[in-house]
């Protein structure tokens, strides 16, 4: 029995010659086939809205009031800001809403005056000094009774202060300033024992000087617990393998929260600066307008108490609404530039570049 050229004991095979053609067709008749079915399956994997309404109906349902609270209370209100650019009357019409098509437009009138008043300027410095010294004491407190905190090894006694910490935060600024005025006024709990034994006493919520101390530390002792929290939350994602190996390179505790710790929370970090960077100008109206009697206008006026007394205690409308816009677009434009540093450091800030 002989053997063919091409063939193979138990069966024959095709040449090579008439295999490759067949094969070079088939792998043009894939190639060519596999957009047809990329797109087939792109046109077939779009949900219908009818199934996305059906799939996501209870979390729209959920949703739909916080949305429209949403647009009725930050959103339409901002149609309002139209004002600054007329001399707005709300007595030319019926209601102040159509009074708003009725009142006379002035241009840029407001924001010229607005440059020219010094109790404008005066108001601007003391919003910038406060910003600055909240920034720096206050800012960091935070950050160290996270730390402190997160050391502490028995979790009971770390509940425990973080609960006493955070409290204060529930509590309005009208029950801060009383706690505050028991304490350091003049009829306060301090005052009262030096008068005892022999000691002139002293008022610190009547001193003008010592008034932006005095409200960031009633910021402090209010919000700080709930920064504490933030903080934690970024320290409890932090791997026990890298404080690990950072021991058993020979790092003590305070090489372990350096080159550990504090890495882990920069991010956070630089997020919420940049958020306390944008609300610079916002640094309080409450707080402020409780205590504006005691210490003076002049030691008390914010921008926010500003807008407020121009705005609703003299019936400028226009001009308080002029202020307040201009201090709105102030604040964007302070966060896209810390935003932007944040991004030039590393991190992700805000939002993404």
């Amino acid at each position: 029995m002989s053997i063919t050229a091409g063939s193979r004991p138990g069966g024959t095979r095709p040449p090579a010659a008439v295999e490759e053609p067949r094969t070079a067709v088939a792998a043009a008749t894939v190639k060519e086939s596999v957009p047809r079915k990329a797109g087939r399956a792109g046109k077939a994997g779009k949900v219908p809205f009818r199934v996305r309404w059906r799939r996501d109906r209870a979390l729209i349902l959920m949703t739909s009031p916080v949305i429209a609270l949403l647009l009725l209370f930050n959103y339409v209100p901002l149609l309002g800001n139209v004002v600054a650019f007329q001399d707005y009357d709300p007595y030319v019409s019926s209601t102040g809403v159509t009074a708003i098509f009725h009142s006379p437009w002035v241009g840029v009138e407001q924001f010229s005056r607005m440059l020219d008043d010094p109790l404008f300027w005066s108001a601007t410095k003391n919003t910038i000094v406060l910003f600055v010294l909240q920034l720096v004491l206050f800012f960091p407190v935070p950050i160290v009774l996270a730390l402190v905190i997160n050391s502490v090894i028995r979790p009971r006694v770390r509940a425990v202060a973080q609960a006493i910490m955070y409290l204060p935060h529930f509590f309005s600024w009208v029950l801060v300033v009383t706690v505050f005025q028991q304490i350091l006024g003049g009829a306060g709990i301090i005052a009262q024992t030096l008068e005892k034994h022999g000691w002139s006493g002293f008022d610190l919520m009547t001193d003008a000087d010592l008034f932006k101390y005095l409200v960031t530390a009633q910021a402090v002792w209010k919000d700080a617990g709930w920064g504490i929290i933030v903080f934690l939350a970024a320290l409890s994602a932090v791997s026990t393998d890298l404080y690990e190996a950072a021991a058993m390179d020979g790092a003590g505790r305070w090489r372990r929260m350096w080159h550990v710790t504090l890495p882990a929370l920069r991010p956070v970090i630089a997020l919420l600066l940049v958020l306390r960077v944008g609300d610079a100008l916002s640094v309080g109206f409450e707080q402020f307008l409780l205590q504006r009697y005691a210490v003076g206008a002049g030691a008390s006026e914010v921008l926010d108490t500003y807008v407020w007394n121009m705005g609703i205690q003299n019936g400028d409308f226009s001009y308080a609404a002029a202020v307040g816009l201009a201090k709105g677009l102030i604040g964007v434009c302070l966060v896209l530039g810390a935003n932007k540093f944040a991004h030039l450091l590393g991190e992700q800030g805000v939002y993404k570049k």
